[in-house]
């Protein structure tokens, strides 16, 4: 079977995270289709795991739901949203001494009672 087959485009390159989505809207015929093909293939132990307990939670009554693509987002993984930090939006510095003050020194792990 080509890869362009397969119910899940591109699915050698998809990451366990995507799968475990998009593996939601397939049916149990598509699912023995990809645990096939991954055997053949890359044989990933949990992209195995992924598309067995997802056979039997079908096979114990389950439906396939809205799965499929998951969101895309243009923004870079990871990147904040909202205005950006100028020097009047940002907190003003902060240096405190590492060990208390010269008016009330810290105390070390030795200092006695």
């Amino acid at each position: 079977m080509g890869r362009e087959e397969l119910p899940i485009a591109d699915w050698d390159q998809q990451a366990i995270g995507t799968l475990q989505h998009r593996v939601r809207a397939l049916d149990a015929p598509e699912l023995r289709t990809l645990l096939d093909h991954e055997r053949d293939h890359a044989d990933r132990p949990a992209v195995k795991n992924l598309l067995v307990g997802r056979l039997r939670r079908l096979d114990d009554g389950a439906e396939p739901t809205a799965g499929g693509q998951p969101p895309h987002s243009d923004a870079p993984a990871g990147a904040r949203s909202g205005p950006p930090v100028t020097p009047a939006t940002s907190a003003p510095p902060s240096h405190a001494p590492p060990h208390g003050t010269p008016q009330q020194p810290g105390s070390g792990f030795r200092d006695g009672p």
